[in-house]
């Protein structure tokens, strides 16, 4: 009986162990696909902007080896003290209550700790929150329920919806849950800013490979800058519970060289002409079928 249990238990962990072994390769290759998450991903997408190569290397490479040296201590300390200190090990129990070395230590040591983890943290924040004055493009997105629509102020304040695409309307390329009808689109190497407002409740505007996260709330404009290199497709998601539909509110931005791109401003131009932004749009029907 007992050798048949230990047969069961091993042989679970051992399908265990294999099956977390034949996702490595996923996990690996996952950050390859820029802008695009993958199954059983574990870490962040790949960094599309200095921003999130910035938070990319703070938590990888600074933050995570210090939580891991924490814990292993902890850990190798909590196991010192239980074998240690043990009612076999130890009958006679000491009673002291002060030790004002080790209380100075533990005080001082995590404090010293913090300001380490303080100093790059500041940098990347204020780099995050100082936004260019002399941005080469200024966008602004608006949430409603349960979609984006994007403003281009310095292009005649050219107006256009983003909503996402129904299930039957999936072509090849096209992702579920993620692929909208009209697309967000920015040239390559611009500075780009972004002005996020909602004409409802709360949104929050949020491409993962940006390193781009910001609410979108009713009456106030927030803004938020990315700088993106690499043409390519770059997906994101209203990142703040909104209502019933919080699930279908993707974001898709397009990426494209700078001639592409005045190439498909002009036809954009022509295509969204004379559209006005409304927060009654009749295409939000489409939503609600």
């Amino acid at each position: 009986m007992i050798r048949s249990i230990y047969n069961k238990f091993f042989q679970k962990l051992q399908f265990s162990l294999l099956g977390f072994i034949s996702l490595l390769p996923t996990i690996s290759n996952a950050s390859e696909n820029i802008g695009v998450p993958e199954d059983y991903q574990l870490t962040f997408q790949d960094a599309a902007t200095p921003n999130m190569a910035d938070i990319t290397w703070f938590h990888n490479s600074f933050l995570f080896p210090i939580i891991l040296l924490i814990t292993l201590f902890v850990t190798a300390l909590l196991i010192y003290v239980m074998i240690r200190f043990s009612a076999k090990n130890n009958p006679n129990p000491s009673k002291t209550t002060h030790n004002s070395l080790i209380e100075v230590i533990w005080t001082v040591v995590p404090v010293i700790i913090l300001i380490v983890i303080a100093i790059p943290s500041f940098r990347i924040l204020y780099t995050q929150q100082d936004i260019p004055i002399d941005a080469d493009l200024t966008i602004k997105a608006t949430g409603y329920q349960w979609y984006w629509g994007y403003e281009y102020p310095d292009n005649d304040g050219m107006y256009f919806d983003s909503l996402p695409l129904e299930e039957d309307e999936l072509t090849e390329g096209k992702l579920r849950l993620l692929s909208v009808d009209n697309p967000l689109v920015v040239p390559a190497g611009a500075v780009v800013r972004v002005q996020v407002t909602s004409s409802d409740v709360i949104h929050n505007w949020a491409v993962p490979s940006f390193g781009v996260k910001m609410d979108a709330i009713p009456g106030r404009l927030n803004e938020t800058w990315f700088k993106v290199d690499n043409p390519g497709i770059y997906y994101g998601m209203c990142s703040e519970l909104c209502g019933v539909r919080h699930a279908f509110m993707p974001i898709e931005v397009h990426v494209m060289e700078k001639a592409d791109y005045q190439a498909w401003l002009v036809s954009a131009s022509e295509q969204f002409a004379g559209k006005m932004k409304d927060s009654n749009n009749i295409e939000l029907v489409k939503l609600i079928k």
